[in-house]
């Protein structure tokens, strides 16, 4: 049996502080978003700022991804889960690409 107290080790582990930081990044974007229409300022900063936000949340979720693939799915693969992984990578892939 396993260690219950040790987490799996994920894809992103090793890059973990990374995605941490883009992560706060990102949040600092959001709330300047906020104060921008606290400031009633023009609409289309206001928008070209969220489009800043979405390209660099998209960065982050292919980089998730990647790391997904490269290492979750192997992992599968090996343990003979890795048709399921796929359609499980694929269905988020769709969530992904569904907005508006």
């Amino acid at each position: 049996m396993g260690d219950m107290t040790t987490a799996t080790p994920r894809g992103y582990t090793a890059t973990k502080d990374q995605l941490q930081g883009r992560l706060r990044r990102i949040e600092g974007q959001v709330r300047g978003v906020g104060k921008m229409v606290d400031e009633d300022r023009y609409c289309i900063d206001v928008l070209t700022q969220i489009s800043a936000i979405q390209a660099a949340l998209d960065k982050v979720a292919l980089g998730l991804l990647d790391d997904h693939a490269r290492h979750c799915m192997q992992h599968g693969a090996e343990e003979g889960k890795g048709e399921e992984m796929a359609t499980e990578m694929m269905a988020a892939v769709g969530r992904l690409l569904r907005r508006g």
